[in-house]
């Protein structure tokens, strides 16, 4: 079975490579945004633990990724409950909301990546982790791990090879 593919592989306007990903939610902006900016409610979906100080130059302390090594990144830019922005390993996520209209958000990540043949991994992980934020979103409480080598990422990563995105990056847990 092919796996439903949500994200696209874009160029943003200074010429890097991105990976980019809508959703609208049934929620209003403030609850939306509470979802992806506590660290309480990032545990359940983020691929690791972040403590946001949530200002424009404020650090961000990634940790509990046994594939990855713990780190800090930099608050790029913060316009709450509109857009969040910080640097993670190198690249740069972007989380814009914009209300719908009382009840209803649109949801946009757009990971900005340091090197293009990053795009095929990190969509097919964000295509893992937003599953679990979906199900969040529904009241759900998904069931970890978000990340890794297991089967539901594999087949999204299969599909965005089988879909021509830049690939060739080393996959933490498998290279």
């Amino acid at each position: 079975m092919a796996a439903d593919l949500t994200g696209t592989c874009l160029t943003v306007d200074d010429g890097r490579v991105a990976v980019r990903f809508d959703r609208v939610y049934d929620h209003p902006v403030e609850r939306v945004w509470q979802l992806v900016t506590d660290a309480g409610e990032l545990a359940h979906w983020f691929p690791s633990r972040a403590e946001i100080d949530p200002r424009p130059g404020g650090t961000i302390t990634f940790g509990g990724d046994p594939n990855m090594p713990e780190s800090t990144g930099r608050v790029l830019a913060l316009d709450e409950p509109r857009r969040l922005s910080f640097e993670w390993g190198g690249d740069e996520l972007h989380f814009d909301l914009e209300a719908l209209d009382d009840r209803r958000t649109r949801f946009t990540l757009t990971n900005v990546l340091r090197t293009p043949d990053t795009a095929a991994r990190n969509a097919a992980g964000w295509e893992v982790c937003l599953a679990a934020l979906d199900a969040r979103a529904r009241g759900e409480r998904p069931e970890g791990p978000h990340t890794g080598p297991g089967t539901a990422w594999k087949e999204f990563y299969e599909g965005y090879l089988r879909a021509g995105v830049p690939s060739g990056a080393p996959v933490p847990g498998l290279d």
